[in-house]
């Protein structure tokens, strides 16, 4: 009866495992499908003209670098963190289910 317990147990508890590691994956399968359709649309005829424009542009320049100094992949419990991380995810999702 021990161990009927203990593998009960052993696959309860493999079973919480492997659902963390497959949320993490879909998590970077939905990072990976934004990072996928924005590089493919950043070289869209149509964004190219803008996105040249916007990388010349000093001003906009140095505020997307103080914008970046606010993230921090070391921080990950930062609520500024938190959030961005949810609408990346979200956004990849949505993307993800659109075209799937």
């Amino acid at each position: 009866m021990k161990i009927f317990y203990f593998v009960l147990f052993s696959l309860l508890l493999y079973s919480g495992i492997a659902n963390a590691q497959f949320a993490a994956q879909k998590d970077a399968s939905y990072l990976a499908t934004l990072k996928a359709v924005l590089d493919f649309k950043m070289s869209d005829e149509e964004n190219i003209k803008d996105l040249n424009l916007l990388r010349e542009n000093v001003n906009f320049n140095r505020k997307l670098a103080r914008m970046m100094t606010k993230l921090s992949n070391n921080r990950s419990k930062d609520s500024t963190n938190t959030k961005i991380y949810k609408i990346l995810k979200k956004a990849g999702k949505d993307i993800y289910n659109e075209l799937n």
